[in-house]
């Protein structure tokens, strides 16, 4: 970083003043204002927004946070339900392990604060080793609930930090790859007289200025700062890592209907990836397999039932972090056996018109909204 310390702090809160993102619920007090200096906020709906927040964007989080504040508008709210209704609420924000987790954390928080003063700030944790111990809050997440709920000096790093200090510094080091750097930076840079409002700062020159493909130089109130923009092309900034190659895979699902019309779905065993969801059954394709001979043998191998491949649902792509997934839905007759819970926790026969009641990942929306117009345009033809 070049120049001093202080004209750059200053810089940056005098442009959050006017250009920062002041209208995020979860930083303003229950009437709206905007907390002063010092002031506590509450740091329930900092939390849970916070976790929300990991690996997802501030607009895509917003209608989900309001949902969750709604159905469980305190610890206790969320500590007295069902895990099965907070995956529910969830549902369709992805990682749905910070769901679970979050669950987790509530349960010790309430333990630690206790009942009667959960509503009160100032009987919450201060303490980022407190915050650390808790499932699913790291380093930077703890940083952030402490600085926004309670303004204190507390440096975090997320992905739009680590994308300005590495343009401040010219760092040559991919981000990950220089964490220790990038967290001293933070926490020599941070302001001790606001740290609330200046952490927030960095976040919206971030989300505004900073951003990933072409960044704002010329209006970036920090430029005189930035080593990347006075001495190369902030754009080239951070160094990126070499990408592998995302997998593909090819995933065989059966839409089991029983006699009754009812459709089998299964929950996942709680050590598996989106672990207590619930999901249509199927598998992986193995080698060049015809995909109807993948759906019946994966329904043979996780549920022991005999079932007749019928005509394709839907087929479609969906991506992950790490991977893709190109899903072929087959519409399936039950021919023998009873079903049992071979790979999952438990198993059910569902009426169609009640799926909704279950969480499931986001992608199987795509095919629950396949399956509600073929039974329409079924209901249809008979009618005819």
């Amino acid at each position: 970083m070049s120049g001093d310390l202080e004209d750059f702090r200053f810089s940056l809160l005098e442009w959050f003043k006017s250009n920062g993102r002041h209208w995020i619920p979860w930083k303003l007090k229950p009437d709206g204002l905007i907390p002063k200096k010092g002031e506590a906020l509450s740091v329930y709906g900092i939390w849970i927004a916070e976790v929300m927040l990991q690996q997802t964007q501030l607009k895509v989080v917003l209608p989900y946070w309001e949902r969750w504040m709604k159905r469980f508008p305190t610890l206790i709210d969320l500590v007295t339900a069902e895990e099965q209704d907070v995956l529910l609420c969830w549902q369709g924000l992805g990682y749905y392990s910070r769901a679970k987790r979050i669950y987790k954390a509530g349960n010790i928080l309430i333990n630690l604060i206790g009942r009667s003063d959960c509503l009160n700030p100032y009987f919450w944790p201060k303490e980022i080793d407190i915050w650390l111990d808790l499932p699913g809050i790291g380093r930077s997440t703890a940083g952030s609930i402490i600085s926004s709920a309670f303004d204190l000096p507390t440096p975090l790093l997320d992905g739009n930090l680590k994308r300005i200090f590495s343009r401040l510094s010219a760092s040559q080091i991919p981000p990950n790859k220089n964490q220790i750097s990038l967290w001293q930076i933070s926490q020599n840079l941070i302001d001790k007289k606001y740290p609330r409002d200046f952490n927030q700062a960095l976040m919206d020159l971030g989300a505004r200025i900073c951003t990933v493909n072409n960044p704002s130089c010329s209006i970036c109130p920090i430029s005189q700062h930035c080593l990347a923009f006075i001495l190369y092309d902030s754009k080239d900034f951070p160094i990126k890592d070499l990408k592998k190659p995302i997998p593909v895979y090819v995933v065989g699902i059966a839409i089991v209907i029983n006699s009754y019309g009812e459709v089998l779905i299964a929950q996942r065993s709680e050590t598996t990836n989106m672990g207590g969801m619930w999901e249509f059954p199927g598998g992986k394709q193995e080698g060049k397999e015809p995909i109807k001979l993948t759906i019946a043998r994966e329904i043979k191998e996780e549920v022991d039932i005999d079932i007749s491949v019928g005509q394709q649902l839907i087929e479609f792509d969906h991506a992950y972090t790490h991977r893709k997934i190109h899903f072929v839905v087959h519409v399936c007759d039950l021919i023998t056996g009873n079903a049992k819970p071979l790979a999952s926790q438990q198993i059910r026969w569902v009426i169609p018109s009640k799926l909704n009641n279950y969480p499931f990942p986001a992608a199987n929306s795509r095919i629950i909204a396949a399956l509600n117009e073929y039974l329409l345009l079924g209901k249809q033809t008979t009618n005819d």
